[in-house]
């Protein structure tokens, strides 16, 4: 109990693993010192606790002249005091008082690592924990009981390892079934606490935040997110693996939802060497809170919504993610604000995850609307923004495109710039792009380059014809993850994709000009990648039922188990009505009759067996416990018929073992001890043990013949 709590503190982080090897070294000691004279006196522990608080605060004013952070200073030296004060009590002499101040001892340091981890992997530790604890306790609770039982002889009942009836034994002699109930009591009890406490875990939603484990734990260098990102930044951010969110999409089947991203900041002016929001871009408007929505826009019809929920890692950033015209957000925000390119911002979470769901309308505009929709109006004047130092050779370069093509409106054009990007230039990671025109280096020198350069390129090559258009930054769906039925989406998954305005419908219509090379899922297979899967999944779990289990899930939850049942009843409704078809009517007053008839006698037998054997054995399908009392029964009247054969008769005031004593044969005593056990204690002989009964009787009627 004491090793478990210790490791759940080392699994939380709150505990090192040089400490940890140290304090195993001490149980392992404090076992094989226990009871001997080598333990330190109660006097000496007791000193030596009172000097653990002076170190207590030396710990403390270390972890805070090192910079340990404002959220976890302190913990640190607290989690030191309690394995402090764990290895003086185990190695000290102790009476009950002090095993109990260890059991406490232990309870703290599992209470401190629930404050310091959100992993599924503490919920493994806490089963173990209490599996270990009820096992101690009820133990504990045996060996004080033990030192006021008195052992005393009796000559009624006999223990089963009796020397005297080992002669009939067919094997080993029985272990001793009370110790091996101990761990199924345990077991039983663990499975009881749980079952009581998943009512309360789900009338009582919660909304966990680990400050304390969690601090500037937010992914740093968390770049691309911000109003002004500098050509480049986006390569880095993909360089890093680490998990941004998952993302579960209810509707769409995972094949399709490939095509989705996930949007994130749009900028709308350019620089020549980085893309910033403008000062009319940077007005948002705060949405309030409505039937626990924050509505964002309108739909044309519920079907066309898709549902993403959003597990988001901290993150030094204040933007949620979502897939493109997102209508509504719910989730347990503080507020929600979004401004003039849509992009959606709440508070900074760099210190906790959090957990919202998005409704998209994900519909794709119809193509041939778009081609007729080509009409700048003054309100997108601001998408046609380049810097006057732009290299001319873009524009003719954007024409060239646009008129090998033959295009004849927006919308060919911006697809016939997204095409011969995708085809004539490399992806690449490396920042070989340099110089005081990056992207001109990008497009007629370099000609490779990662997502930023062939967004920027499109965005820009489509102002110089006039087209309004604006760079996205956000993610690639990542990667779907079975097991989890989400998708996993890494830095690594980073991506920058071009918006491209049309008037006429209103509306920004999603290119994609980066070569599929930089928008593929990378593969992972292999036994390892499968376990990673299964692992993601039981943490992703975690997470939205147990740390983010807030009303929103509560009512999920509820909704789904509702919606469960009412498939069930109404499936089995639907077999009974098929075959109530199927049945003429002339044959279904039969079928009754025929079924009552069956089940009177069974209710019949039932209630005969409750009345004779009680409801316990009534529904036992074996019968054992009454077919061993007649057993018993049988064999021990048939010994005393055949010693009352012989003139032996038992007299009333003796008891069976009394009576067989005074015969004075082993095998009368040890017969009468096997009936003692069944009769009395409720055993069950073996049937080698029944044998040699049996032969013992045999024996007896040939002699007394």
């Amino acid at each position: 109990m004491i090793a478990v709590a210790a490791l759940a503190l080392v699994l939380s982080g709150g505990l090192h693993v040089g400490l940890a090897f140290i304090f195993a070294a001490v149980i392992v000691l404090a076992w094989n010192i226990e009871g001997t004279t080598w333990q330190l006196s109660e006097r000496v522990g007791l000193v030596m606790v009172l000097l653990s608080i002076p170190l207590f605060f030396l710990d403390w004013q270390y972890q805070k002249a090192i910079g340990e952070p404002v959220g976890r200073l302190g913990v640190n030296a607290l989690a030191h005091l309690i394995v402090f004060l764990s290895a003086i009590k185990l190695l000290q002499v102790k009476s009950d008082r002090d095993w109990v101040f260890l059991y406490l001892i232990s309870f703290f340091e599992i209470l401190l690592a629930a404050g310091l981890s959100f992993s599924p992997l503490f919920l493994a530790m806490l089963s173990l924990y209490l599996f270990c604890a009820l096992s101690t306790v009820i133990a504990f609770e045996i060996r004080k009981a033990k030192r006021t039982i008195t052992v005393r002889e009796t000559r009624l009942l006999v223990p089963p390892d009796s020397a005297a009836f080992k002669w009939l034994a067919a094997g080993a002699p029985r272990k001793n079934s009370e110790a091996r109930r101990l761990p199924v009591v345990a077991c039983s009890l663990l499975i009881l606490i749980f079952v009581l406490a998943l009512p309360l875990f789900l009338i009582a939603p919660r909304a966990g935040s680990a400050a304390i484990s969690r601090a500037g734990a937010g992914l740093t260098n968390f770049i691309g997110f911000s109003e002004n990102v500098t050509l480049g930044e986006i390569g880095t951010l993909k360089r890093n693996n680490e998990i941004v969110m998952h993302v579960r999409v209810e509707e769409a089947q995972p094949i399709q939802q490939r095509e989705l991203r996930w949007r994130g900041v749009a900028l709308d002016e350019f620089t020549g060497k980085s893309w910033k929001k403008s000062a009319e871009a940077r007005r948002s408007e705060q949405k309030p809170l409505e039937g626990g929505l924050f509505k964002l826009g309108t739909t044309e019809a519920l079907h066309r919504l898709t549902t993403q929920t959003v597990f988001l890692e901290p993150i030094e950033s204040s933007v949620l993610f979502a897939a493109y015209r997102a209508v509504a957000i719910q989730g347990d925000l503080p507020f929600l604000r979004v401004d003039e390119e849509g992009s959606i911002e709440s508070h900074r979470h760099d210190l906790d995850r959090i957990i919202y769901k998005a409704l998209s309308d994900t519909t794709e505009f119809d193509p041939t609307i778009l081609r007729k929709d080509d009409q700048p109006t003054e309100a997108s004047s601001r998408y046609l923004q380049r810097p006057s130092s732009t290299d001319r050779r873009i524009g003719d370069l954007a024409r060239s495109m646009i008129v090998n093509a033959q295009a004849r409106n927006h919308y060919d054009a911006a697809k016939a710039i997204e095409t011969q990007l995708q085809r004539d230039y490399a992806y690449s990671l490396e920042m070989k792009a340099s110089g005081p025109d990056p992207l001109a280096d990008f497009l007629f020198n370099v000609r490779a380059g990662h997502c930023e350069y062939f967004s920027t390129a499109m965005a820009v090559m489509l102002r110089t014809q006039g087209i309004p258009a604006r760079v996205v930054n956000g993610f690639l769906p990542g990667e779907y993850n079975e097991a989890a039925g989400a998708f996993t989406v890494r830095q690594s998954d980073a991506h920058s994709w071009v918006e491209v305005y049309f008037p006429g419908t209103n509306s920004w219509v999603t290119f994609d000009p980066t070569p599929a090379a930089g928008r593929a899922e990378p593969v992972n297979a292999g036994l390892g990648a499968q376990v990673g899967k299964y692992a993601e999944a039981l943490e992703l779990i975690w997470f939205q039922y147990v740390v983010g289990y807030d009303k929103q899930e509560q009512r999920s939850l509820a909704m789904s188990l509702h919606n469960r049942i009412f498939d069930y009843r109404r499936s089995i409704s639907e077999e009974f009505a098929a075959i109530k078809k199927t049945l003429p009517s002339t044959i279904r007053p039969a079928i009754l009759a025929a079924l009552g008839l069956v089940a009177l006698p069974l209710l019949l037998l039932v209630a005969r067996r409750m009345r004779l054997l009680g409801w316990r054995q009534a529904f036992s399908i074996s019968g054992r416990s009454a077919v061993a009392d007649s057993s018993a029964i049988d064999f021990y009247q048939r010994l005393m018929a055949l010693l009352a054969r012989r003139g032996m008769q038992r007299e009333s005031y003796l008891t069976p073992l009394e009576f067989a004593g005074s015969v004075d044969l082993s095998a009368v005593l040890a017969i009468t001890r096997a009936y003692n056990r069944v009769r009395f204690g409720g055993e069950q002989l073996s049937a080698g043990e029944l044998r040699e009964i049996e032969r013992a009787l045999g024996e007896f009627e040939e002699t007394a013949k």
